[in-house]
């Protein structure tokens, strides 16, 4: 019986010591804070690791982006900034600007307009589903070209692929959820 309890007390200042030690780290990264908010450090510094570059033999990162039915493999490289959509500008694939602009809000909250060339392939679903792939793809693309860029673009949620989809039809119904036309007679 004495053995249970002169274990259980070590338990006890064990627990003891960790907390002091979390305690301790609490207040180191306190001061780390403080002294990033009074200008004396240049940038705060996380604790989680920062991941690895991905790149293919020839410098590119690749990724894939998905949304609706459409699925987009894109290839991004260091470049002037032009996007070739299978083959076609962003212009002449994308007429309307607004998925133009759905495209390149990734660029914009990076703030690295002009400075990637983007290559991609996408099929499948209409031209809207087809921008949000892309715009997934380039996402997925830009942070495994810089890492560092990981935190704002998830913050921004172009990292999470959109689940929405069409819903699909029932029996007895006109569409998914409409009825037929009621008849009275």
């Amino acid at each position: 019986m004495s053995d249970n309890r002169q274990s259980l007390s070590d338990l006890g200042s064990i627990a003891a010591g960790e907390q002091a030690v979390a305690a301790e780290a609490q207040a180191s990264s306190d001061t780390r804070a403080e002294a990033y908010l009074a200008g004396q450090l240049d940038e705060p510094t996380s604790t989680a690791p920062l991941r690895a570059q991905e790149l293919d033999k020839f410098g590119r990162a690749y990724a894939t982006g998905r949304r609706k039915d459409a699925v987009a493999r894109v290839w991004l490289k260091p470049g002037t900034g032009k996007i070739t959509i299978n083959g076609r500008d962003q212009e002449v694939y994308f007429a309307r600007p607004t998925l133009r602009l759905v495209i390149n809000q990734v660029f914009g909250i990076t703030e690295r307009e002009g400075q990637y060339d983007v290559v991609c392939t996408v099929k499948g679903g209409g031209l809207s589903g087809q921008a949000g792939a892309v715009k997934h793809g380039i996402s997925q693309a830009l942070t495994k070209y810089e890492p560092a860029l990981r935190t704002p673009v998830k913050r921004a949620g172009f990292l999470t692929r959109d689940s929405r989809t069409v819903e699909r039809k029932k029996y007895g119904r006109a569409k998914a959820r409409r009825s037929f036309q009621f008849s009275k007679r």
